[in-house]
């Protein structure tokens, strides 16, 4: 079962990335999401606490309906 769960979290993590990548905010495109230890880390360096939180709901967006662990690291410069 714990194998089915990572493979979720992989999907997440690729999909995750993919739609920040795609964002309209140029910021936002060279955030990194990693799955660690099933949770979804979020990291990079942003301008602004709003392009933090915009990454965050992003991120949030992908994952709505699953129960996945999400940690923001984007540090604001």
């Amino acid at each position: 079962m714990l194998t089915a769960n990572i493979s979720l979290v992989d999907a997440l993590q690729l999909r995750a990335q993919t739609a920040l990548g795609n964002s309209p905010v140029c910021e936002l495109r060279e955030l990194r999401v990693e799955n660690r230890d099933g949770a979804l880390v979020i990291s990079g360096a942003v301008s602004s606490f709003y392009h933090k939180q915009l990454a965050q709901e992003v991120v949030r967006a992908v994952c709505k309906d699953c129960e996945v662990e999400l940690i923001n690291l984007i540090r604001v410069r």
